[in-house]
Order: structure tokens, then C-alpha cells, then sequence
């Protein structure tokens, strides 16, 4: 799954970046310029879903991990899944 999302960090920054590898319980995101570390708490828009609360769990080369705060409810996966990626 490849989906456009954009993420907001407590300080109010947004940036919009490229999802990747996403379940119900998390996702990659690629941010090139990213000063994500790991514990930060953000929120994560898909497409025009969200926001979801969400904490990095890990940062590498501009890739970033995160771990939702709720599960994605089942349907709003599927939708995304089936409808919005590309």
C-alpha cells in the first residue's frame, strides 16, 4: 500500500510525505529532511482520514515508523487498502 498522507508534530510543523507499509496497527513513511526521534508523538493524516494519534518508534535514512496510539478501525483499513491506494 502507497497512500499520501501528511503528519503534524506537537510543535505544529506539518509536512506531507508518502505512506508505506501500512496495517491497522502502524506505518512507514519516507520524510527526507525528518528530525522525527523515537517516542515523539504526532498525528497522521490519510488521504483526507484522520487525524490518528501516533508515536515514532523508529528513524532511519529518512524513513520513519510509527505505531498508532487506536488500532485503525477494519473498515477505514479496508477503505484505504482497496480505495485510496495506488
Amino acid at each position: 500500500i502507497v497512500v499520501w498522507g501528511q503528519y503534524r508534530m506537537t510543535t505544529g510543523v506539518r509536512r506531507d510525505v508518502p505512506i508505506k507499509d501500512l496495517s491497522e496497527t502502524g506505518c512507514r513513511f519516507y520524510d527526507r529532511f525528518s528530525s522525527l526521534l523515537p517516542g515523539a508523538e504526532i498525528t497522521l493524516r490519510i488521504e483526507t482520514l484522520g487525524p490518528f494519534q501516533a508515536t515514532v518508534r523508529w528513524q532511519e535514512g529518512g524513513y520513519v515508523g510509527v505505531q498508532f496510539a487506536n488500532r485503525l478501525y477494519g473498515p477505514t483499513f479496508d477503505h484505504i487498502r482497496l480505495r485510496l491506494s495506488r
